[in-house]
């Protein structure tokens, strides 16, 4: 059995690292994540396009690096790379989750408990059910319960799925290191 040492109260009140590092540990943010959704293959194909040509001038420029016309190719690649990217991100949907508090995900989850089969199977959830509702209370965009709903039923079942795994995700998202002991 392990137990927890915790160092005395008036150490800690006199330690401002400690209290800082306390205060930073209470104010922290639940991670975020973010799907990003762009179905202009045009503007796709032509970033991937800019991207190659880049690439391909910088190689050709490496040869010859003192040579003032190939770095004025190298800026211009740069330009073309810069404006289709702007292309791509002005075509492009951004859905962003945030990971619920750990008492709320638990209370999600039992609010859909798996069915018979489900559970035979030794899943604890109904997947059918909860992934909507948890698309929608980890959207930070305001998916409601519907729209998710609408979007797993209708979408691909590889952009269903990454929608789901956006919110589920989020959920596992870990920001820590353990480090070496």
């Amino acid at each position: 059995m392990t137990t927890t040492i915790q160092p005395p109260a008036d150490a800690v009140a006199k330690d401002p690292h400690w209290a800082s590092t306390l205060e930073r540990l209470r104010n922290r943010t639940r991670p975020t994540l973010t799907l990003r959704i762009c179905d202009d293959q045009a503007a796709k194909d032509a970033l991937a396009t800019a991207q190659y040509a880049q690439r391909r001038i910088k190689e050709t420029a490496e040869a010859d690096p003192d040579s003032a016309e190939s770095k004025k190719a190298v800026r211009a690649a740069e330009t073309e790379v810069k404006k289709a990217q702007a292309a791509v991100d002005e075509a492009t949907i951004v859905l962003t989750f945030r990971a619920l508090e750990r008492t709320a995900l638990t209370e999600l989850k039992k609010a859909h408990p798996a069915t018979e089969e489900q559970a035979e199977e030794g899943i604890d959830f109904n997947i059918d059910t909860l992934g909507p509702a948890l698309v929608a209370a980890s959207s930070v965009d305001g998916l409601t319960e519907d729209d998710a709903r609408l979007f797993l039923d209708t979408w691909s079942d590889a952009e269903a799925e990454a929608l789901l795994a956006a919110a589920f995700n989020v959920q596992r998202e870990t920001r820590m290191d353990l480090g070496k002991g």
